[in-house]
């Protein structure tokens, strides 16, 4: 807790996809295909990756020139680079922008974040690729922020930072790992302890002896016995006022009989 950063330093794609960076299991698919991913920079990229900003939520109709317009204001542009499709050629809505001076791309990431262009607010961030250490892109599952409020979001950038940890203890944080191992084991011995007195109740049926507290535990005294006597006692009188009214109903049968005979 003492070391925890908003900003991620290294890309760790299970702490990508984490809201507060504490996940143990990924939550989607993408997350699982991020952290199986073998990726590694393009080596054809030029620039230099201390200067570059990246550029993204674009209107699909902005064009070169009119990135070059708005952020030139900044200071001087060395590249742009506005990505396009291979096949199509239509805009991927995200550029790279390398300037030749390091206060210019600090004012441009300050000044240009969330600006309207073109009626589309823009994210604008330093390049991560070559920057941060790990990183995985969007297209393997990895990358940063996004709008799906759904699912499959990725926190520790600038967009949609780590959100702290509701602290439980400092003890508990930091032996997190090791929970589901004493939730294991403490599971494991409860189950050998049912499981024993199941065994010892069925050894106990096998001899003839009685299973129930009262009637084995010397404590309870004789309050077993006494219990049985008074539920036989209980039996037997339900059962004599059966009889009793069972006999007053052939009683009253008979004399109406008699009765209807004497009629006719």
């Amino acid at each position: 807790m003492n070391d925890w950063n908003p900003i991620a330093s290294v890309y760790n794609p299970l702490k990508a996809g984490s809201i507060d960076g504490t996940d143990l299991e990924p939550h989607d698919r993408a997350v699982w295909r991020a952290m199986f991913a073998r990726y590694k920079p393009n080596k054809g990229v030029v620039g230099d990756p201390l200067l570059t900003l990246y550029v993204a939520h674009l209107n699909p109709q902005t064009t070169e020139e009119r990135l070059q317009e708005v952020f030139s204001k900044y200071g001087q542009i060395n590249r742009l680079r506005l990505v396009r499709d291979i096949v199509t050629g239509f805009s991927k809505r995200y550029a790279f922008i390398e300037y030749k001076e390091e206060r210019s791309i600090t004012r441009a990431r300050r000044e240009a974040n969330k600006l309207v262009v073109d009626q589309n607010e823009l994210f604008v961030d330093f390049e991560q690729e070559r920057t941060l250490k790990g990183w995985i892109p969007r297209r393997l599952g990895g990358g940063q922020g996004g709008k799906k409020e759904s699912g499959q979001l990725r926190f520790g950038g600038k967009d949609r930072p780590f959100r702290k940890p509701i602290s439980l203890g400092m003890g508990q944080f930091q032996d997190w790992s090791g929970g589901a191992r004493e939730w294991d084991r403490g599971s494991k011995e409860r189950l050998d302890r049912g499981s024993k007195e199941r065994d010892d109740r069925h050894t106990q049926r096998e001899r003839g002896q009685s299973t129930r507290p009262h009637e084995r535990d010397p404590e309870w005294g004789n309050r077993g016995a006494r219990d049985e006597r008074d539920r036989g006692r209980e039996k037997d009188s339900y059962r004599e006022k059966y009889r009793n009214s069972d006999r007053e109903r052939e009683d009253r049968r008979s004399s109406d009989k008699h009765r209807h005979r004497d009629r006719r």
